[in-house]
């Protein structure tokens, strides 16, 4: 092989090599977590009160496992723009089931189709309150044919409401690009597929604010924790 060729090529395959790699990290939780409160207006609604013979189901604001494991905080990427592969990126998806979204923190593309499922029996309205883009509010009946959503505009914490019920809440976070992820009930994240750079990483709790932190991504990728506490 002609030895121009031979570089490269050997340059290319480096080049390859080094294309993408993952951030990986956990997010923990210091101290006692406050105390989630009971969704008593579930009592207003015998229907749904019906749905827990043994006890209301709580509040889930602060999801922290036996040992501090945070889940529910979006960890992205920040000062990165126009960079969405959300058209062609798999649905997520928001389900409706015992009178709850579930998951209640979900992290999406601009252009990336969110399904919300009625899983109930019941009639709920699904109504999206953002800041950066359009409202909606549709009803949903029970066990219904799926919504899809899409936003053009990112977008933290966009907030989906049941005006039916209106203890019920989810909040959907909107990144112009691929690079994000939630802490699972494990507090572990994982980003996926990263360029080799500097990056500022950002971890953001819906009640605990926002961190921060500075980070290098080489070719093994990089790894970051982030520790939460109330103030």
């Amino acid at each position: 092989m002609n030895k121009s060729i031979l570089l490269l090529s050997l340059g290319f395959c480096a080049a390859v090599q080094l294309a993408a790699a993952d951030i990986t990290g956990a997010i923990n939780f210091k101290g006692a977590a406050p105390a989630e409160k009971e969704l008593t207006p579930i009592k207003d609604d015998p229907t749904c009160a019906a749905l827990y013979p043994n006890g209301l189901p709580k509040t889930k604001f602060y999801v922290v496992g036996a040992n501090g494991e945070l889940a529910d905080v979006v960890v992205s990427l920040k000062g990165i723009s126009g960079k969405s592969t959300g058209a062609s990126a798999a649905p997520a998806m928001l389900d409706q089931k015992g009178a709850l979204y579930v998951p209640q923190i979900v992290a999406i593309q601009t252009g990336q189709k969110l399904t919300v499922k009625n899983s109930d029996q019941l009639v709920h309205n699904v109504h999206t309150t953002p800041t950066a883009n359009p409202e909606s509010n549709q009803v949903q009946m029970g066990g219904g044919p799926d919504l899809t959503y899409t936003f053009d505009k990112p977008e933290m914490f966009l907030k989906f409401k049941c005006d039916v019920h209106p203890w019920m809440f989810a909040w959907v976070s909107v990144f112009d690009h691929p690079y994000f992820a939630v802490s699972g009930a494990d507090g572990k994240f994982t980003i996926k597929n990263v360029p080799p750079g500097k990056y500022t990483l950002e971890a953001a709790h819906r009640k605990l604010g926002t961190q921060t932190a500075e980070i290098e991504v080489k070719d093994d990728g990089a790894a970051q924790n982030f520790t939460f506490e109330t103030k």
